[in-house]
């Protein structure tokens, strides 16, 4: 499955496209709140198959992260499977964004 080369982007892919693509972030409420890349949308991941119609836009370009991308690949799944297709997951998650040293809002 991962080796979709249009599944993931990088963090270093995803720093350049910020303000064009929606950002999800699949964590729990309580990860994002410490922590989470400006612009997010917060849906959790056992939200997503009840929300995902109702709040995401399938024309949208679609990037999901998590804290280190096994979630998000989850949610990635769900949400082709739903129609969303143009949805990517962010390598290694927030932890690959802090890593790379991009911004963080706290």
């Amino acid at each position: 499955l991962m080796s979709q080369p249009d599944w993931v982007i990088t963090a270093s892919e995803l720093s350049k496209k910020l303000g064009e693509v929606f950002l999800l972030d699949v964590r729990e409420p309580e990860e994002y709140a410490e922590s989470r890349i400006e612009g997010s949308t917060l849906i959790p991941l056992g939200e997503i198959q009840s929300r995902a119609e109702a709040e995401l836009k399938r024309d949208d370009e679609i990037v999901v992260y998590c804290a280190h991308g096994v979630r998000s690949v989850n949610a990635l799944m769900a949400l082709r499977m739903l129609g969303f297709a143009k949805t990517r997951s962010l390598e290694g998650g927030i932890c690959a964004w802090e890593e790379a040293q991009l911004p963080i809002q706290r």
